[in-house]
């Protein structure tokens, strides 16, 4: 048995057997469109961004506006350091989020690379400040938008299983955002 913690003690992590893992998956590749809409049904994920030249991550809450992320930022925390000035093209950082059964190790997940920015505009700002939950007893001051530049994603489905047919999209993704390498 494990040390114990706080008084109580942790059981041992269950053994593993072949019989009890999962049958085989793959990954099927989503595109933009359904990888942006997966993204918008979830409001939990994680955000990467490089402190003192190594990468951090950070688990926020997000919404999604477009083909924009929006995350929600507290003073003085190491997220709001990202803020970049007016005019600048802002950090680059990398948003993902997934829905994956621990049981049976099906779901997606999306990862999303672009520049980020401070939402400046008091009305935006308000706007996305209702709508964003903090985890922590303080006040959202600040928004910080990703913008799309990179969107990747993918299912897992079970091996065996015909592959799942995708919805029909009937209009482009609205606000594709702006190309690789553009701010």
């Amino acid at each position: 048995m494990k040390k114990p913690v706080s008084g109580g003690s942790v059981p041992p992590a269950p053994e593993s057997h072949a019989a009890d893992a999962p049958a085989p998956r793959r990954t099927v590749p989503l595109d933009r469109h359904e990888a942006l809409r997966l993204l918008g049904g979830v409001s939990l994920g994680r955000v990467v961004f490089t402190e003192r030249a190594l990468p951090t991550v950070r688990p926020v809450n997000h919404l999604v506006d477009g083909a924009d992320v929006v995350i929600g930022v507290h003073d003085g925390t190491t997220l709001a350091s990202l803020a970049a000035p007016g005019g600048t093209s802002g950090a680059v950082v990398a948003y993902q989020a997934d829905l994956i059964d621990p049981v049976a190790h099906l779901g997606w997940s999306v990862v999303v690379t672009g520049y980020a920015h401070v939402v400046a505009d008091p009305a935006e700002l308000a706007r996305y400040t209702a709508r964003l939950r903090p985890w922590v007893d303080q006040p959202t001051t600040t928004a910080l938008r990703i913008r799309a530049d990179l969107v990747t994603g993918f299912r897992l489905e079970a091996a065996g299983a015909a592959p799942r047919a995708r919805a029909a999209v009937t209009s482009p993704c609205p606000h594709p955002g702006p190309g690789p390498g553009t701010a």
